[in-house]
């Protein structure tokens, strides 16, 4: 009985002619808006294979990915059989696409219109097998997650099926196993763009939506981003700001050169970050990790900056105010300054005062004595002796006094000891300033240690992470 049907569906050809004629082919043409079976009851079987030939692009704000592919369909048209021997030894011919029945596959996630250059011919052989090569330029939807960006991995699918007709009327297969088909998109690849293909992975599967089920193939594309040209343009001028500001700290922390070398530093990362803006990807569902990374290096910057604040006010209190608190001296003095290993010989000098005997008589015989009154002299004072650590009334020779001369050596005691006080209260806000500015360069060395040590776990999380994510 089969032998019958196939018979009768066969084409027939004259001894003389080189294939199917027209003629015969015109009742196939015919019935192109039919399914080509002999039994409705029974499904046509469709293969596919494909090939991708490009990754034109992503768009990760519109999450949407653009392929360019080369979709290869095969099935069995049961109405295109011939016998060669009959039909000039012709087993294979190419047929206008339009003139006969072709199944409905498309891109499930295809939200574009359909631009690609249309296949004029399918080739059918003597069996009835038809192929038809198909070039697609998809634009579909894909979930992209930017976190990992620029080293990250998008995983979008491709998923195939047929449009109207379920799987009581088309069932879906792989011409070609997944591998291959992977090896044939690596070896064709022909942009060497931004994206990189890593792996496919397919796997067919049932459709259901209400009663009825349409069979589909989903195939998972695996890319990865090529990240140099983010890592030049982004990391690296980013680094070197974040270096120079770790090397600013080497530089005086009492000069004002110091704080505006830093605000200008921020500055011009705070414009970095404006120029570089539109290479960042944006989406309404999250931030990149980038953006987390320039926004952490931004506050390091700012906080760079109030430490050589916080470092000024310190040094310049000493001005401001009097002594130095005990609890102060001994925590930052000798506490932290052992603890960042700062040494300076003035800090274990509690008495930085010591060779006060210009002011301070060391024992009675030092004081000032009084001498007795004797016959004035022109001269009172030698004023040609340079050494005042000799008490002053010894300058005086007895016979220099006149009776007047204890009021006048009382007006001198005066004006010395007024001038002791002076000098006293010098060397003492001289001394307070030393020790603010000591306690200044042990906060600022704390703090600098403190700050790299954030940084450089900072940097070596960061490395890590993307390091990981890269080489998944």
């Amino acid at each position: 009985m089969s032998q019958t049907i196939s018979e009768s569906v066969e084409l027939q050809c004259t001894g003389s002619e080189a294939g199917p004629s027209y003629e015969s082919l015109q009742s196939v043409f015919d019935k192109k808006s039919f399914r080509p079976t002999l039994n409705y009851s029974r499904p046509t079987s469709v293969n596919i294979s494909f090939t991708i030939y490009a990754v034109l692009g992503v768009n990760e704000k519109s999450q949407i990915l653009t392929t360019f592919l080369w979709l290869r369909l095969f099935w069995q048209h049961e109405f295109l059989t011939w016998t060669p021997a009959k039909c000039g030894a012709v087993e294979k011919i190419s047929l206008p696409v339009e003139y006969i029945w072709t199944p409905d596959i498309i891109v499930y996630e295809f939200i574009d219109e359909d631009k690609s250059q249309r296949t004029p011919f399918v080739y059918v052989n003597h069996t009835g097998h038809i192929r038809y090569d198909k070039m697609l330029r998809v634009v579909s939807s894909c979930n992209l997650g930017i976190f990992n960006f620029p080293f990250d991995v998008q995983n979008c699918s491709l998923t195939f099926g047929s449009y109207m007709h379920t799987v009581r009327d088309v069932r879906l297969g792989l011409a070609l196993p997944v591998e291959q088909i992977l090896q044939n998109s690596l070896q064709y690849l022909e942009t060497s763009g931004e994206w990189e293909l890593l792996r496919i992975e397919g796997n067919p599967d049932i459709l259901k939506f209400g009663i009825d089920e349409w069979d589909i193939i989903t195939f998972r594309v695996l890319i990865r981003r090529r990240p140099i040209l983010y890592v030049v343009n982004l990391l690296v001028p980013s680094a070197f700001l974040m270096l120079i500001d770790i090397l600013s700290f080497f530089l005086p922390p009492h000069s004002t050169d110091r704080a505006s070398f830093k605000m200008t530093l921020l500055l011009g990362y705070t414009v970095f970050l404006l120029i570089m803006n539109d290479l960042l990807p944006s989406t309404a569902n999250g931030t990149p990790l980038i953006g987390i990374y320039f926004s952490v290096c931004l506050a390091l910057l700012v906080l760079s900056l109030l430490e050589t604040v916080i470092i000024t006010h310190v040094l310049h209190r000493g001005t401001l105010s009097g002594s130095v608190p005990c609890w102060v001296k001994r925590f930052v003095l000798g506490f932290l300054a052992q603890l960042v290993c700062y040494y300076d010989a003035s800090i274990s000098d509690e008495n930085p005062i010591t060779n006060n005997n210009i002011l301070h008589p060391t024992n009675e015989n030092d004081a000032p004595r009084m001498a007795p009154p004797s016959p004035c002299h022109d001269k009172v004072i030698n004023t040609e002796h340079k050494d005042l650590s000799l008490p002053v009334l010894e300058l005086l020779p007895p016979e220099a006094l006149c009776p007047g001369a204890e009021r006048q050596l009382a007006l001198i005691n005066q004006n010395l000891r007024t001038v002791r006080q002076m000098l006293e209260s010098r060397h003492q806000l001289q001394a307070h300033e030393e020790q603010w500015v000591q306690i200044g360069y042990v906060l600022d060395s704390l703090l600098y240690r403190l700050y790299l040590i954030f940084i450089g776990s900072y940097a070596i999380i960061i490395i890590s992470v993307w390091c990981v994510w890269y080489n998944i």
